[in-house]
């Protein structure tokens, strides 16, 4: 379905819709700034990359997908299965914000699609628990459930702020949600 958003993004050379999910949530929560390293989880095809190239000092974009490069020099792509056991090996350093907008192939049976994409939301705060800085920032895409607030419990523990958000540019019908974590505190 090419909605206004799809047409805006195509227009304005961006390579996915989503990237204005990224602004809105970024200009409302102040999740990034320029001096931020940001580590983008499911970076393909690579919107989030193209806005934070321009919201951070650095951005290492990782998705299990070739990502298309960008001509800056403050991105880098890496070409990584979230799932592999050693994947905090294969990501050097730390990060002052964790971005993760990866989600499942859907099957189109809701509770598979929903359950699918708590997994993968519960591997990205996997990474980001082990990669972020103290008081670090971790936004993360996943499909509403019953078994989201039990995972944002679990995120309160490890955050001082958290809350969800729905981005004007999600689709009306669309059951994901964003959750946004401020203030990284440490390992529980």
């Amino acid at each position: 379905m090419k909605d206004s958003f799809y047409k805006k993004a195509k227009k304005e050379g961006y390579r996915a819709r989503s990237i204005y999910k990224l602004f809105e949530l970024n200009k409302k929560y102040n999740l990034i700034k320029k001096s931020d390293n940001v580590l983008d989880i499911g970076a393909a095809p690579g919107s989030w990359l193209q806005a934070c190239c321009n919201l951070a000092k650095f951005v290492l974009g990782i998705d299990i997908q070739e990502i298309k490069t960008l001509k800056v020099s403050n991105v880098k792509t890496l070409k990584l299965d979230i799932n592999d056991k050693d994947i905090l090996n294969k990501i050097e350093g730390k990060f002052n914000v964790v971005i993760s907008d990866v989600a499942p192939k859907t099957s189109g049976i809701i509770d598979i699609d929903q359950d699918k994409s708590l997994q993968l939301s519960k591997r990205a705060f996997f990474i980001a628990k082990n990669k972020l800085v103290k008081n670090g920032n971790f936004l993360c895409k996943i499909f509403q459930s019953q078994d989201v607030n039990n995972f944002i419990n679990e995120l309160r523990k490890y955050f001082k702020f958290v809350k969800t958000s729905k981005p004007i540019a999600s689709r009306k019908h669309s059951k994901e949600i964003y959750i946004i974590c401020k203030y990284f505190t440490t390992n529980k």
